[in-house]
């Protein structure tokens, strides 16, 4: 009989809850009214049977989460667990009671319990750290429910907005893409995607949208590789623009992500032919645009001295390959007939006859200690050799 009483009054508490939440009233003691409720809760689960105890939780603990998910004020941790455990020593910290209310939950509940934890975490507010250009960067590494995320990133927004922040970036991972629809609702857009994340951007200031652009070239690398004989490696693909043409064509590629353009034609070369060859210099690059998907294209060629002869084609997308005669290359029609092609072959003659000099690669530190190549003219020596940092 006491257990009815007390889920009567339970029930009568809650619609009054929720009547506070709907007018808004922002109550200084309403954290601690959510709390009598969650206190009541667990006492009525405490004195019921096993039987009740599991047809009421699942109903009580849903009710008593949700006045915290709707409240904006943040509650202290919860000191339910602690005061059951004085008077029914089971309760705090054994997993297995029933006066535990945790056990009854569904795999969604546990869900939903970690999101709430995310919350309280943040204080309300989405976790955030600061970036070097006044504006701030969400990286989202726990599952979160749409509705909560989007009620935490207007809370946000408001806070950045008074505090003069700038440009927000939200990093979803590919697990999280519930949370996408919710951060384009309140403006956000597309920056870029990568395999395992997405990320977004939005501008809080009334003045000129600065944040950068995605990056906006891809590079790309062509390699002259000639023998002693002055025979050029050429290749024919088996795929892409000149498959099936029957031209011969220097080995190219796409340099990736975090490689260096001298790696990237040694690689390209020996993957295409099997040849082993060293970097020798950049001789020349071109610039193109509305290339790869609307990008700009940078193509670096570059020259290489073999340390093999023997080819050993990729059959995967080189359908034959050979050395063929500088002469013989520069003769195709093709060649011939295209304006670029045709100078670049002059280029590549005029190298061999000692006339051009091309860009050489030297390995440098930056401010920061970072490594990375400068490619210059090496036509005068001194210049290196006056440089105290010049090991050669």
């Amino acid at each position: 009989m006491m257990t009815q009483e007390l889920i009567k009054a339970y029930m009568l508490l809650c619609p009054l809850a929720f009547e506070f939440q709907r007018k808004k009233e922002r109550l200084r003691n309403f954290s601690g009214f959510c709390h009598c409720l969650l206190c009541c809760s667990h006492l009525i689960i405490s004195i019921m049977t096993f039987r009740d105890c599991k047809l009421y939780s699942s109903c009580l603990w849903a009710t008593s989460k949700l006045f915290f998910k709707s409240s904006s004020i943040v509650v202290a941790p919860n000191p339910i667990r602690p005061f059951l455990g004085s008077i029914i020593p089971q309760a705090q910290g054994y997993k297995n009671s029933f006066f535990v209310p945790r056990i009854y939950m569904s795999a969604s509940t546990v869900s939903l319990a970690k999101e709430e934890k995310v919350q309280v975490k943040g204080s309300g507010l989405l976790n955030s750290v600061e970036d070097q250009h006044g504006g701030v960067i969400i990286n989202m590494e726990e599952p979160m429910d749409s509705l909560d995320f989007a009620s935490l990133l207007e809370a946000s927004l408001s806070q950045w907005k008074e505090q003069g922040k700038k440009g927000v970036w939200i990093k979803l991972p590919i697990e999280h893409s519930n949370l996408v629809a919710s951060a384009v609702k309140v403006g956000f857009r597309y920056h870029h995607a990568e395999p395992h994340y997405l990320m977004l951007v939005y501008w809080i200031p009334d003045t000129p949208d600065t944040l950068p652009a995605n990056a906006s070239h891809r590079v790309g690398i062509g390699a002259f590789v000639m023998n002693t004989n002055r025979e050029v490696l050429v290749v024919q693909e088996s795929n892409g623009r000149f498959s099936g043409t029957g031209i011969w064509k220097l080995p190219t590629g796409a340099v990736n992500e975090g490689e260096d353009i001298c790696t990237a034609a040694i690689r390209e070369v020996k993957e295409e032919t099997g040849i082993d060859t060293e970097f020798v210099e950049v001789l020349a690059f071109r610039q193109s645009h509305k290339a790869f998907f609307q990008k700009s294209d940078l193509l670096f060629l570059c020259m290489l001295q073999p340390h093999s002869l023997n080819i050993q084609r990729q059959a995967s997308e080189i359908d034959a390959a050979q050395w063929m005669p500088i002469q013989d290359y520069a003769a195709q029609p093709f060649v011939q007939e295209n304006e670029l092609f045709d100078f670049l072959t002059k280029i590549w003659l005029s190298k061999l006859d000692g006339k051009y000099t091309g860009f050489s690669s030297l390995l440098t530190s930056t401010s920061s200690l970072k490594k990375s190549y400068l490619y210059f003219n090496n036509n005068d020596p001194s210049l290196l050799l006056s440089s105290k940092h010049y090991q050669p």
